[in-house]
């Protein structure tokens, strides 16, 4: 096969993808090829044609099916945004949902005020047992983990699942219904969801992280068209007031026009112009890292400790909170991706308006940025989603291959093959929602990654210094939480395949310091000294030896001295100058002055009972190291000749 050859069949590919050909259509073009090749050269060029192609034709139908589906939620947020009843919504609600996806079965439950039972309030698609009204157990199932913290859930196979709290009441009803594959998305704002939204597959299935983007997104929306046909029918009813207030009528169009302007492809600058002039408010929208997505109107400057503060305790409690003075805070978030904070003044004998504008005004930015994220060419999800995906795949075992991970490291402006160090907070309290919006803001400004899994945050960071690395996430984090934070760090690692290494050295190193009762504190494998070794994956016993006497074998080696052998016979003798005097056959003045030389080398510690273990651990492993070299040189020398 020639070049020219070569060349034609890449030419044919792309012919095929571009018409959409089926992958066997393409994968038999290349195998026609390649019965003609005459040379392993030739057939690894087709093999690399037909990998390509076929991972052409991947992204792009995965670039497709997420177009779809931002263009489902688009009309999902556009029928959501209609008037309804609060039941006649729900309905849609969960219409849209089974839609979405393309299940089987949706159901929406509800908490019933009166009895403080959880009941389905509606349900789509063909059912039996799921029956509007059907009472379910408390603490169990799906919902139960979706309301106690409240992120999406999913099983490919819910009667199989083992981290499910199973009640024989719900398997039942799963079992009558003949379900498989489930996922519930909380519907409300982040730490206040109202109720559980469901869909369900009569067979086996497994959610990809764009259906549950979806969902989550669904979910959110859903909260505030909720919301929003709450108060519709608290203004509708009679008010006790000769003049009634017509305050939530006002907000509830005001955020039907806000939803219908990031919808139509308004951007965010755009979208908080148009709210600043409505609601009379001061605005301005704060990413993720810190800068300004967009601002109107009259605010004060803020410093980046004011701004990570605020952003802490919005997102922490989801919901608005008030700062101090006039001022206003919200989470702008798309599920469970925090996309940024919203910051709020409002115009003087408008203060009311804040509290309760500042939500829908938050949702709505949110939707915004989220549809401007998808427009944008090449990406998959949010930025701050797809490096999280990255980080969770380097600490995934068995991972992907390391070059992938490389290539995808680097289009995200990170260079995995300089010295990283994985860092590991644990906050020592109820402050897991404080901690994930920290560790995303402090990622960004650190150039890192970030994940938060088990109540940790997990940090990918760059630097060469493990221990500096963990104080300096232990100072800023635990004032701001105001709580103790335990933290742990590994490292350096330079490569993919090191992180996930480095990682569970920052676990061991994490329980390590619990049973030590280091709780609150900061400290990296290497500090731990020989716990350290241990820990470690690589069991460094150099850099052991050399941080215990290190300066010790260095003097002696520089001044042909012999202090390091009166360290051993000191320690031998039981601590006693005088015998270890005799040992060495000099003078007791002689080993003074040597052990005073020690002192200076190794600091005043140095006798002290758990320093001095460390250093007669490292003393032995130096001369067991010493022994080992010798026998293999002797090994290595020639013998004489027969």
């Amino acid at each position: 096969m020639t070049r020219r050859s070569a060349d034609s069949i890449a030419f044919n590919v792309l012919e095929l993808l571009a018409s959409e050909a089926p992958a066997a259509q393409l994968a038999e073009l290349v195998e026609q090829a390649r019965k003609s090749c005459e040379s392993p050269r030739e057939r690894e060029a087709l093999g690399r044609i037909e990998q390509l192609g076929l991972s052409i034709r991947t992204q792009s139908q995965r670039r497709r099916r997420r177009e779809a589906g931002l263009a489902a939620l688009a009309d999902t947020a556009r029928d959501l945004a209609l008037p309804y009843d609060l039941d006649g919504l729900l309905a849609v609600i969960t219409r849209r949902a089974r839609l979405l996806l393309g299940a089987d079965v949706a159901c929406l439950t509800t908490t019933d005020e009166e009895h403080g039972q959880v009941r389905i309030r509606t349900t789509d698609g063909p059912t039996g047992a799921l029956a509007v009204g059907l009472p379910l157990p408390d603490g169990f199932g799906l919902g139960a983990g979706v309301l106690a913290d409240p992120a999406p859930f999913w099983t490919p196979d819910y009667l199989l699942d083992e981290r499910i709290r199973h009640s024989p009441a719900i398997d039942e009803t799963i079992r009558a219904e003949g379900l498989h594959a489930v996922m519930a998305v909380p519907l409300g704002h982040r730490t206040h969801p109202f109720g559980v939204l469901y869909v369900a597959e009569r067979t086996v299935r497994r959610f990809t992280a764009d259906e549950i983007s979806l969902m989550a997104a669904l979910g959110d929306l859903a909260g505030v068209a909720v919301e929003k046909a709450r108060l519709l029918e608290e203004a509708a009813r009679p008010a006790p007031v000769p003049e009634p207030d017509r305050t939530a009528g006002e907000l509830a169009a005001v955020h039907r026009a806000l939803v219908d302007l990031a919808l139509s492809g308004g951007d965010p600058h755009a979208l908080v112009r148009d709210a600043g002039r409505r609601l009379d408010l001061g605005l301005r929208v704060y990413a993720t890292d810190g800068t300004v997505v967009a601002s109107f109107g009259d605010l004060p400057e803020l410093d980046e400790p004011t701004v990570v503060a605020a952003a802490l305790d919005t997102h922490a409690a989801g919901r608005p909170v008030r700062l101090a003075g006039p001022l206003w805070a919200a989470p702008v978030c798309a599920g469970s991706t925090d996309l940024g904070t919203l910051l709020a003044r409002p115009a003087d004998g408008r203060a009311d308006l804040a509290a309760e504008s500042c939500q829908g005004l938050a949702q709505a930015v949110a939707v915004a940025l989220l549809l401007e994220s998808g427009r944008a060419a090449g990406h998959t999800g949010p930025a701050g989603q797809v490096r999280d995906e990255l980080l969770d795949e380097l600490l995934a075992s068995p991972q992907r291959p390391p070059q992938q991970l490389a290539l995808r490291a680097r289009r995200l402006g990170i260079d995995l093959s300089t010295a990283h160090v994985l860092v590991v907070a644990r906050p020592e309290g109820e402050a897991q929602g404080k901690a994930a919006t920290w560790a995303n803001l402090y990622a960004h400004r650190m150039s890192g990654l970030k994940r938060v899994h088990n109540g940790r945050a997990v940090l990918l960071l760059p630097g060469s210094d493990p221990g500096t690395a963990a104080r300096a996430v232990s100072d800023e984090l635990t004032p701001l939480l105001g709580i103790p934070v335990t933290v742990s760090a590994a490292g350096p690692v330079s490569d993919p395949t090191s992180v996930f290494h480095g990682y569970q050295e920052a676990l061991r190193c994490l329980d390590a310091m619990t049973s030590l009762g280091a709780v609150g504190r900061a400290a990296s494998v290497r500090e731990l000294g020989f716990v350290g070794v241990l820990l470690a994956d690589n069991h460094d016993i150099e850099g052991f030896i050399e941080s215990a006497v290190g300066p010790v074998l260095d003097y002696d080696r520089q001044r042909l001295t012999e202090l390091t052998r009166t360290l051993q016979a000191y320690f031998e003798t039981g601590n006693s100058p005088t015998h270890a005097a005799q040992q060495l056959h000099v003078h007791p003045n002689t080993v003074a002055r040597r052990l005073d030389r020690i002192g200076e080398l190794l600091g005043p510690d140095w006798q002290k009972p758990e320093r001095a273990f460390e250093i007669q651990l490292a003393l032995k492993l130096c001369r067991v190291r010493r022994v080992l070299l010798d026998r293999a040189a002797r090994k290595d020398r020639p013998g004489p000749p027969s």
